[in-house]
């Protein structure tokens, strides 16, 4: 399905939507007029005698119809909307949080836009001389140039299209570095000996060109990349780092990565991480990557921005950024007790008084997941990994000696509550949960500004950082009502640590540029039909489809229907998997 099918899509459900009303009000459906009497119970009569007993405008009921109507009808009134209204008031107060932590960031992320703010100016730094110029340190004339390791974790990293270890490889082998300072290390977790032998025949070919490069194994994948980080920090050349960079398999550094990054630690003795931001090879290949890339570009303009400009503290992306190795071993080493393992050191090195550097100057090129459910697991990896950190070390936090107040406000309340636990919540429960529900329960009262104003004041706040992607507004929108779901699950498995709350799947990449490539907006699978429905989003697009109907059908105080059929039909088009696949690599 192309993207003129979208718009195709879409007017054939709000065709039917208008067909269906002018039925009902011409008569030619009448789902109040009750059954005729000896004939046989069709469809149309069997949700005439629903609608008889659950429509609350239909008073005029008799028999045991009307019996189970006033039932239903006290039951509603005295049970089930008193719960929801319950429920609802806490939204809106949820609501309210996620909006004022939006705005503030915004704000933060537009003055330091505004006035041109740099990392440099609140953080020293000067440009080291190039790498040849290091040989005349020993004279005295040139510039000291420390250890650096660089880290690649990588399992089983091989794909039809390309092989996606030669990227990183390469792009770490070729950084503008002197060769005698710098050690590359491929962290190879791989399963296949096929894909190891590969990889440790491209180690081979580039150690024979000079580059000190090492390749290492582990018997098992104990703690997965928390593992595979922590087992590489023991060898003995590792030690020997005062610095360490870490890419994941398919990121690209530019070669200068290291002489625009390192300088931030030389100058700064009580800087431990700097951090760079993400570009993406394939951000235009597919509607589900573009939504991505307004999701990410969120995270990095805003979030990362504020954070490092305010409390110079954010979480550490996992890759694309260098580490002071006495950070890292002052804060405990890596832990693999999340799958957020990246957040989690980045966390406990903020509790012993590092700060941290985000430079969106640097970019390093990297690939967005190009299928809808890999785009899942890495977001349920997420989310379920910060709610669960959250739960684990929100005591250490408080009792933090060397973290001011203010500072400790904004890791437990605005880092990890709001952005962790309630966005994901509110979201999910309040837009998919009660306001479909609210068309069948009139006794329900939803507060204009917090189903209307709220969201459009988050939709601006998410649109000014994009404003060349605006016309994708609407389709990030739907994509992200879908999203809820798994990040509301994901969140509440992690926060009280349900069965799935620790599950680790790798993320799976492609390997495409897709620069040069014109590729469909959205395409379908050709996998089994088992393999490609997700079962969760059909059955929730019948609940908001039921939903939308039902308020279609019988208006009364609201008119939510229009949007519950978007909501709805942007569940099926997922759940089918209508987007995000490569045509090469089916």
């Amino acid at each position: 399905m192309e993207a003129g099918e979208i718009g195709g899509a879409l007017l054939f459900a709000l065709a039917a939507a208008a067909a269906l009303a002018a039925a009902i009000s011409s008569g030619a459906i009448d789902f109040r007029a009750p059954p005729t009497v000896g004939a046989p119970l069709g469809l149309q009569e069997a949700f005439s005698l629903f609608i008889r007993v659950f429509d609350g405008s239909n008073n005029s009921s008799s028999g045991a119809a009307g019996e189970a109507h006033e039932l239903w009808v006290r039951v509603r009134g005295g049970v089930i909307a008193p719960v929801l209204q319950v429920a609802v008031w806490a939204c809106m107060a949820m609501s309210v949080m996620l909006v004022v932590e939006a705005v503030y960031n915004c704000v933060v992320s537009l003055g330091v836009k505004a006035i041109g703010w740099r990392p440099e100016w609140r953080f020293k730094w000067e440009p080291l001389a190039g790498a040849a110029d290091a040989a005349d340190e020993e004279k005295g004339t040139g510039v000291h140039y420390p250890m650096v390791l660089v880290q690649i974790p990588m399992y089983n990293e091989l794909e039809l299209c390309v092989q996606v270890y030669k990227l990183s490889i390469r792009a770490a082998c070729e950084l503008e570095w002197p060769r005698d300072r710098i050690i590359v290390q491929v962290l190879d977790d791989s399963t296949d000996p096929f894909i190891k032998n590969l990889v440790g025949l491209e180690c081979e070919s580039w150690a024979s060109k000079g580059v000190n490069i090492k390749y290492t194994t582990r018997s098992s994948r104990k703690g997965f990349k928390a593992g595979a980080l922590k087992k590489g920090m023991e060898w003995d050349y590792a030690k020997q780092c005062e610095y360490v960079a870490i890419f994941d398999a398919d990121f690209q550094p530019e070669p200068d990565f290291l002489l625009r990054t390192v300088p931030f630690f030389i100058h700064n003795p009580e800087v431990g991480l700097v951090q760079a931001r993400w570009a993406f090879v394939n951000d235009t290949s597919s509607l589900l990557t573009r939504v991505q890339k307004m999701f990410f570009d969120y995270h990095f303009k805003v979030e990362q921005e504020a954070g490092s400009a305010t409390f110079a503290f954010f979480s550490f992306n996992g890759t694309a950024g260098v580490w002071r190795t006495a950070a890292i071993k002052e804060a405990g080493g890596w832990k693999d007790r999340t799958t957020v393992e990246d957040m989690d050191l980045a966390v406990r090195a903020t509790l012993k008084g590092w700060k941290f550097i985000y430079v969106g100057d640097i970019r390093v090129k990297s690939e967005l997941p190009s299928t809808y459910k890999a785009y899942c697991r890495q977001q349920f990896r997420w989310s379920c990994g910060g709610a669960n950190l959250f739960r684990k070390i929100a005591k250490d936090i408080l009792a933090a000696k060397d973290v001011s107040l203010l500072k400790k406000f904004h890791m437990l309340y605005s880092f990890f509550l709001v952005r962790r636990v309630v966005a994901p919540t509110v979201a999910f429960f309040l837009y998919n949960i009660l306001v479909p529900i609210s068309v069948m329960i009139p006794e329900l009262f939803l507060p204009i500004w917090g189903v209307a104003y709220i969201p459009m004041v988050l939709t601006v706040v998410t649109a000014i950082r994009h404003p060349k992607n605006i016309h994708l507004l609407p389709f990030w929108i739907l994509f992200e009502s879908v999203m809820t779901m798994h990040r509301m699950r994901a969140a509440l498995a992690g926060l009280f640590e349900l069965s799935e709350f620790n599950q680790w799947v790798v993320t799976k990449k492609v390997g495409n540029s897709f620069e040069d490539n014109e590729v469909p907006l959205l395409q379908k699978t050709k996998k089994r039909l088992i393999d490609r429905v997700n079962f969760r989003e059909i059955g929730f697009s019948v609940f908001l489809f039921f939903c939308a109907s039902y308020n279609l059908v019988f208006h009364g105080k609201t008119s939510y229907y229009f949007n519950l059929y978007l909501q709805g039909l942007a569940f099926v088009l997922l759940g089918l998997n209508f987007t995000g696949t490569c045509a090469c690599c089916q």
